[in-house]
């Protein structure tokens, strides 16, 4: 059996949006991009109908699908970072024509949700001290952008 592999669906934006995402992470590339040799609802004979990519080691497929669908937060991609200057680079390239939610939640230009997390952060939320993982939880809720060194700051609070 071959690799899963997500599949986003874009209206006529597929290739525009592999090239954003592939600049963003490391180990990133644009695989193939294929005309549609048909005629379909969402594209002509002849037109970019899908992109295959690599976004930091894993494969995608962005579909020119049409208008019929859009995406929602109900699907997102998780970008754990080690670093607050990733956090800020990642959060400055997608909230450009994108839109910060809350929670280290972003949805970029083209509709499609991120979660622009610190790898601390998910360590102290599975913490066994309770107390603990309850105050890095809380400081995230009052957060749009994270900050490491306030989630660190609350975890740590006694």
């Amino acid at each position: 059996m071959h690799p899963i592999r997500t599949c986003l669906w874009f209206d006529g934006k597929a290739e525009e949006a592999a090239h954003f995402y592939v600049s963003l992470l490391p180990n990133s590339r644009i695989e193939s991009v294929n005309a549609s040799p048909v005629d379909t609802p969402g594209n002509k004979a002849g037109e970019i109908i899908t992109v295959e990519f690599t976004l930091n080691g894993g494969a995608y497929l962005g579909l020119n699908g049409g208008s019929h669908y859009q995406f929602t937060p109900a699907v997102s991609l998780i970008v754990p970072c080690d670093t607050q200057e990733e956090i800020d680079r990642l959060w400055s390239a997608l909230s450009d024509g994108g839109t910060p939610v809350q929670c280290g939640w972003i949805t970029d230009r083209y509709g499609l949700s991120w979660q622009i997390t610190p790898r601390v952060l998910l360590a102290m939320i599975k913490d066994p001290d309770t107390a603990k993982a309850k105050r890095a939880m809380e400081a995230m809720f009052d957060m749009v952008k994270l900050d490491i060194a306030a989630l660190e700051t609350a975890y740590h609070r006694s």
